[in-house]
């Protein structure tokens, strides 16, 4: 594997899971995060924006939204050592990707590079691989992790609800199955593919990995799963949903919306896109499923269901580690100035372990 990666995938002997510094939350850690003062501005404004796009009868003004979500176009010129580009998977139905590029993939004799899926938040409603904080954080994933970062614009809800977007994941990996449609002059290692997602893209990150069963590859073969804060749920309300009722960005209110105009009509919240290992979730002891790393924030509302996410695939006989930033706000991940930022993307990265030697790994020294 490439070593890039390792400090996704690096675990010391003795760290099996983190249960020190990142992995355990102190009863007494606040509820209400001290935040600076950039950051709760952008929270604030998305918030209120999204609040704004959002209807009761479960549709979106997107030309409103529009005016909140800030976009970047791609660039063929390297920022911070990283080209981008958008290639078309399926114009009849929008689905495309921003392709990111560190400048190693292009030089002739270079190590070939991993390939990173990436499928962004924004409760299966707002944002897109353009989206100003997506553009950023894909961009520096790129470079930090030395990596082929794919962001995959898959179609949105309420307009296309789920298992739309599951379909959208499943058929861009086949599209980048085929290399020679997308990756020419690239040094790409296609046979060490991650697939990563952060909130609602860390559900559908899950299901494409699972629908990915469906379909044999050529030439891509998925290694490993990068779970970030990832957008479950059910009918019970856990207590930490309760004690973070109003928590930046992911209240009550607002799941519950997004849950409506994603699951198929009629559904609740345990049907098995929302609830994976609920009472109506699918056994998948038997399916072929990639090492995870899970990340969840401690100032998350969402945690619990995180864990047990986590704890679901570990009952289930797959290789799962789980990290903790006990601090950390749903969407940390977005903002510079929060220190645990700085650990998901670098985490030291030195070395890596092959799939052969089983990926027995995870992120942070």
């Amino acid at each position: 594997m490439h070593k890039s990666l390792a400090g996704i995938w690096k675990v010391r002997r003795g760290k099996t899971a983190l249960k020190h510094s990142y992995h355990t939350m102190s009863s007494k850690s606040k509820l209400s995060p001290k935040l600076p003062w950039r950051v709760r501005l952008f929270v604030s404004v998305m918030s209120f924006g999204a609040d704004m796009c959002r209807r009761s009868n479960f549709t979106v003004n997107r030309t409103l939204m529009n005016l909140f979500d800030l976009k970047s176009t791609a660039s063929n010129n390297p920022i911070h050592g990283v080209k981008s580009s958008d290639i078309v998977v399926d114009s009849s139905c929008d689905l495309w990707f921003r392709l990111y590029t560190p400048t190693a993939a292009h030089a002739p004799g270079s190590p070939t590079l991993p390939v990173v899926i990436f499928f962004h938040g924004g409760g299966f409603a707002f944002m897109a691989p353009n989206s100003k904080p997506y553009d950023d954080f894909c961009r520096r994933l790129a470079g930090e992790l030395a990596a082929i970062v794919i962001s995959v614009n898959y179609r949105l809800s309420p307009e296309h609800r789920c298992p739309t977007q599951y379909e959208d994941g499943l058929k861009v990996m086949k599209f980048i199955d085929d290399v020679n449609q997308w990756s020419e002059g690239l040094n790409v290692n296609l046979k060490e593919c991650f697939i990563a997602g952060d909130s609602a893209g860390g559900n559908i990150a899950h299901h494409v990995a699972v629908k990915a069963n469906e379909h044999r590859f050529r030439n891509l073969r998925l290694i490993g799963i990068i779970s970030i804060q990832p957008f479950f749920g059910g009918e019970e309300r856990t207590e930490a949903e309760i004690q973070m009722e109003v928590a930046p960005f992911i209240s009550r209110e607002r799941t519950e919306w997004m849950w409506k105009a994603f699951l198929p009509e009629g559904s609740d919240r345990d049907h098995p896109a929302a609830n994976v290992f609920g009472p109506n979730g699918e056994e998948i002891s038997s399916v072929e499923y990639p090492a995870t790393i899970v990340f969840v924030g401690g100032l998350d509302p969402l945690k619990e269901w995180q864990k047990r996410y986590y704890e679901g695939l570990k009952k289930s006989g797959k290789e799962a580690y789980l990290v903790e930033y006990p601090n950390a706000i749903h969407t940390f991940y977005a903002y510079p100035e929060l220190p645990c930022r700085s650990h998901l993307c670098s985490s030291k990265r030195p070395h890596i372990l092959s799939k052969s030697e089983q990926l027995s790994s995870q992120i942070i020294n």
